[in-house]
């Protein structure tokens, strides 16, 4: 099972004057003037059970750079030799719709699209990946060129491969149903708000 999607827009910033580390009592310190060196997109197939993270960086994202990403996972081992291989996806331009999951089979037999609901990109785990990416690698934005965020994504990649587990969802389903009765429950004493403030 294999989550993918893109982050787009990674700047690299090049400040004015250094980023001054934290220190005590001190917050970190980020000049907020900066030349622009470009940005790029970096796409990701993350392996849930595995914990395997697929990354490659494009100049944008679209149809062709998704599928340079497929290519890279799909030619792989155990991939490309199992039986079925999921692909897990929000709703986003590049893979939206009947044509991508289309495409994606005639490439690839084997692999099958699953979107996520609309407006529920969240539940996809790559996009956790995606915020431990930007916590870990691009905060504060510092790089003087693009070739410089590569390496860098490219290094934590590879560093993150070493030692990662797969993530653990902490919510039950019973969790989940406490959470519906209790969204139930407040959408109704709105209601009676409402229509109580309506005959008054």
């Amino acid at each position: 099972m294999i989550s993918a999607d893109e982050k787009t827009s990674i700047q690299a910033r090049c400040r004015c004057h250094p980023t001054l580390a934290p220190g005590k009592a001190r917050g970190m310190r980020v000049n907020h003037e900066y030349d622009r060196g470009g940005a790029l997109a970096y796409l990701a197939a993350y392996d849930v059970h595995r914990a395997r993270v697929f990354g490659r960086c494009e100049p944008r994202t679209g149809i062709r750079p998704l599928m340079n990403l497929v290519t890279q996972v799909m030619t792989t081992k155990p991939y490309a030799s199992s039986r079925r291989v999921f692909w897990i996806v929000d709703n986003g331009s590049s893979h939206r719709g009947t044509k991508a999951m289309n495409r994606l089979t005639v490439a690839f037999p084997n692999a099958v699209m699953v979107h996520t609901p609309v407006h529920a990109s969240w539940t996809n785990q790559v996009e956790i990946f995606f915020s431990i990416v930007q916590r870990k690698v691009v905060s504060p934005n510092d790089f003087p060129d693009l070739s410089e965020v590569r390496d860098r994504l490219r290094a934590f990649e590879d560093r993150y491969n070493a030692t990662a587990q797969p993530f653990q969802w902490r919510s039950t389903t019973s969790d989940l149903d406490d959470l519906l009765t209790r969204l139930d429950r407040h959408t109704l004493d709105r209601q009676e708000e409402a229509s109580a403030r309506f005959t008054a």
